[in-house]
């Protein structure tokens, strides 16, 4: 029953995460004080993620760092600066809006990435490392690339943001690793098979919470808003594209291709939209949560796409 659960809410996950948003703008005056609970709730998502992971994969993966150098480099350099220069093109004079778009893109991959990785079939076990790598280094990247890209036009707690992306993300993703190695991988799989279908539960709840705390710049739909809902299409694609585009330049094998768009272009937008929430203005949240809206629909486009460009794997 919990493995059909889980197969319902993947395949629906591209239209429960904009339903989700609906719901938290809508409800905002019952739920945006559970806001507390997010980061304990991300926390478990973290952890239950992780449960697939070891020392041993990730020192076999490290043995080909490459492709795991050129996510880093796509995920860290590529896009978070041409998110900020196409928020810098479109609001000029808006530097809330443009830190938005530069956390959307600078944030760590997503963990729902193995999701569509395994689906398409990629390389799970680099998928996993890279989000284990980009995981442990968050603390470190997003602050700096941040103070970087938006500089000293928002007051930013590094310390506090450091912090928050330790507990929720760093110290899970250890844990959970941890597990796998005393229980054994097969064992630990089984656990994370039985919770997996609870976290992806959980990600609707945060991402519902969270739209609730920004709900109030997310009901004036005016031309500002329909401005960065375009803007924030147009770089998530991009995201997407451009992994791809890279990945196939640097002739990798078809399964890293795939795993390289999705790590690539996906975010732990969710993770993106807690540090938003509690650590910057509300206004320089919208076009993070804005992207929860499309993150998951153009993964499934793009899965569309990687059938076309490999029918053969495609028919197995």
């Amino acid at each position: 029953m919990l493995g059909a659960i889980n197969i319902f809410l993947a395949r629906w996950m591209p239209i429960l995460t904009p339903l989700s948003v609906l719901t938290g703008v809508l409800l905002a005056d019952y739920i945006h004080s559970w806001v507390k609970i997010v980061p304990w709730v991300f926390a478990f998502m973290t952890l239950t993620g992780s449960l697939n992971s070891n020392f041993r994969m990730f020192h076999h993966t490290m043995t080909h760092p490459f492709p795991i150098f050129l996510a880093l480099m796509i995920l860290h350099l590529i896009t978070p600066v041409f998110a900020w220069t196409v928020g810098h093109f479109m609001f000029p004079d808006d530097p809330l809006t443009v830190t938005g778009f530069t956390l959307a893109l600078v944030i760590p991959t997503g963990i729902t990435s193995v999701m569509w990785v395994t689906m398409y079939k990629g390389s799970v076990p680099l998928a996993l490392v890279i989000i284990l790598i980009d995981t442990m280094l968050s603390p470190l990247v997003v602050p700096f690339s941040m103070s970087v890209l938006a500089g000293s036009k928002v007051e930013m707690d590094v310390m506090a943001m450091v912090s928050g992306l330790f507990w929720m993300i760093v110290l899970p993703s250890l844990l959970g690793m941890m597990m796998n190695e005393w229980l054994k991988a097969e064992k630990a799989s089984r656990i994370s098979q039985a919770l997996s279908p609870f976290s992806k539960l959980s990600l609707p709840i945060v991402i519902a919470i969270n739209s609730a705390v920004v709900a109030p710049y997310l009901r004036d739909i005016d031309a500002k808003f329909i401005q960065i809902l375009l803007a924030i299409f147009f770089v998530v694609l991009c995201g997407y594209l451009l992994s791809w585009g890279l990945a196939a330049a640097f002739r990798q094998p078809r399964e890293n291709i795939v795993t390289l768009l999705y790590t690539g272009g996906m975010r732990n937008i969710s993770a993106g939209a807690v540090i938003a929430v509690n650590f910057f203005p509300p206004q320089a949240a919208v076009p993070v949560v804005v992207c929860m809206l499309f993150q998951q629909l153009l993964a499934a486009f793009h899965g569309f796409l990687l059938t076309k460009a490999y029918p053969r794997e495609a028919r197995a």
